[in-house]
């Protein structure tokens, strides 16, 4: 496909929320995933067994363990985009600082830059390469197609693979099904449930709001180790806002945590200011 070809279609139709939805919910040293894979013990299959008041803390504390702890983080990943119907394969580098920003840049196969975006707590800063625009707004302009609990910490967890804290609470239900640990619950609006695989990371986390209409579903491959931790090697986002519909599929090929990282953004003369 030619970068003429790839203007022409669906990523310069609505790009401005389509980009900015995939670079927020769109991650040891050089690990290379497909290579070094822990392997998921296999489950006891008919456990389901609710657990204790006086246990619960316990096991959240337990599961909450396993979070890859982390001051910044460098990823790259292969990813398939799907924006209602019309797929497109990128390039993804992510870049974080722990509790003070996401960066994340969208390459097309043929090397083109589409897209650079920045996530702060309070605001986004996005740079659409293709119509030659840039674009900042608070960081509740994403409530108008996500929930209005999603946070910047919550965005973090996800693409970190590790707990969303404001679940892990003792309100919500934590049982064993099927050999794993299942947290679920509601909290104002949201409904949430999270499903934790036999090494006790997430494999799959599911977000709903049926009074808004909206939905997130974020499924993790196999992990792999990264400073004495576990990070996920691949990524399945699939997220509906009403009539929007975005799928995710990003493989990451390169995986590295606590290195020095940039966050390099600036605005073109040319390009046109949108408010």
């Amino acid at each position: 496909m030619t970068p003429k070809n790839l203007t022409k279609r669906s990523m310069k139709r609505n790009i401005l929320n389509s980009i900015l939805f995939i670079s927020l919910i769109a991650f040891g040293t050089g690990c290379r995933p497909k290579k070094v894979i822990v392997a998921t013990p296999p489950t006891n299959a008919g456990e389901n067994t609710v657990v204790k008041v006086d246990e619960k803390p316990e096991n959240l504390k337990l599961l909450k363990g396993k979070d890859l702890p982390f001051n910044t983080l460098a990823l790259k990943g292969k990813a398939n985009l799907n924006m209602n119907g019309d797929e497109n394969n990128v390039t993804m580098t992510i870049r974080i600082e722990k509790d003070k920003k996401i960066w994340v840049s969208i390459t097309a196969i043929a090397g083109i830059e589409v897209a650079r975006v920045v996530v702060t707590p309070d605001s986004l800063l996005l740079r659409n390469n293709l119509q030659k625009t840039f674009t900042k707004k608070p960081f509740n302009y994403i409530h108008g197609f996500a929930n209005k609990q999603v946070t910047f910490s919550l965005l973090q967890s996800i693409l970190s693979g590790n707990t969303i804290g404001s679940l892990m609470t003792e309100t919500s239900s934590l049982v064993q099904d099927n050999g794993v640990w299942v947290l679920s619950g509601t909290t104002t609006s949201l409904d949430y449930r999270v499903v934790f695989n036999t090494l006790l990371k997430v494999a799959e986390t599911t977000l709903n709001d049926a009074r808004s209409a909206q939905a997130l579903k974020v499924v993790y491959g196999n992990y792999t180790p990264v400073n004495k931790a576990l990070f996920p090697s691949s990524l399945k986002i699939s997220s509906m806002a009403g009539a929007k519909k975005i799928n995710v599929d990003i493989e990451f090929v390169k995986i590295e945590s606590n290195v020095p990282v940039e966050f390099p953004f600036s605005v073109p003369k040319n390009f046109e200011v949108i408010n």
